[in-house]
């Protein structure tokens, strides 16, 4: 059943994604571009929804989709969720200051925007995290334990990623690919031990999401375009990003594999 999800997934995100390219030119995407790429970026959840009502029926979509609860697993962890990511960039800019003795470049969208856009983002996450982490990690756990499920993942959730690289309408069109799989891999580890401690619950795992998407630019880490994704031309503040993510990511990591036993909710 895992195997299939992944397969699902993939074919019907990447054949929307495809269809988008197809459709969108360097200045923008379409209206009916944008909602292929919408319901692609959704169809995770919608594929897990589909499969689990196939297999276990309504009460298996309703113990699914509940795993979004407002049963509150601590305020800090919504602060966490909130706030990792800017925190991550800050501390990137310190150490490109140090590193170069000058800042790097800051973002320009405002504060209330991104909270504003991160309001509206989190529910959007639902689309990926019910399928990614409520559906897939679980079962994945089982098989190969927690820690490496969050490596595995990971791996495969940037990989379902990539037709992005090819769109030329959208802002990762030839970035770097590598350091892209890197980060991400890195914070599926870290989104893996934060469901753990929250006990299955996917709403900070919503909040975690579209705060890395609504709240990543404000240290951007954009390069110059390459001919092709599969380059390691990033930007230094890439670098330094994906090293940070993965200092806490190796921590994390290390307290997931002393706890043996720690698995998450069927």
């Amino acid at each position: 059943m895992l195997l299939l999800f992944f397969l699902i997934a993939f074919l019907v995100a990447w054949s929307l994604f495809i269809g988008a390219s197809l459709l969108a030119d360097r200045s923008g995407f379409s209206t009916l571009a944008e909602l292929m790429v919408f319901l692609g970026a959704i169809s995770p959840g919608l594929v897990a929804i589909a499969m689990t009502a196939a297999s276990r029926g309504r009460e298996g979509v309703k113990q699914l989709v509940s795993k979004i609860s407002f049963n509150n697993p601590g305020a800090g962890w919504y602060i966490f969720a909130l706030t990792f990511i800017a925190l991550i960039k800050g501390l990137a800019a310190l150490v490109f200051f140090v590193i170069y003795h000058t800042w790097p470049p800051f973002g320009t969208t405002p504060w209330y925007m991104m909270l504003a856009a991160l309001a509206v983002s989190t529910w959007v996450q639902a689309g990926e995290e019910i399928g990614w982490r409520g559906y897939a990690l679980p079962l994945m756990s089982k098989k190969f334990g927690l820690a490496l499920s969050g490596v595995l993942l990971g791996i495969i959730w940037a990989a379902w990623h990539l037709p992005l690289f090819y769109l030329a309408a959208a802002d990762t069109f030839n970035q770097s690919f590598p350091l892209y799989l890197m980060q991400v891999t890195g914070l599926s580890v870290i989104m893996a031990w934060l469901l753990w401690k929250v006990k299955g619950n996917l709403l900070p795992l919503m909040v975690f999401h579209a705060a890395i998407n609504n709240t990543k630019d404000i240290v951007p880490s954009l390069s110059e375009k390459s001919a092709s994704p599969f380059n390691f031309n990033a930007s230094p503040i890439g670098w330094i990003t994906v090293v940070l993510i993965w200092i806490v990511a190796s921590y994390v990591l290390y307290a997931m594999t002393r706890k043996p036993a720690a698995k998450l909710p069927s």
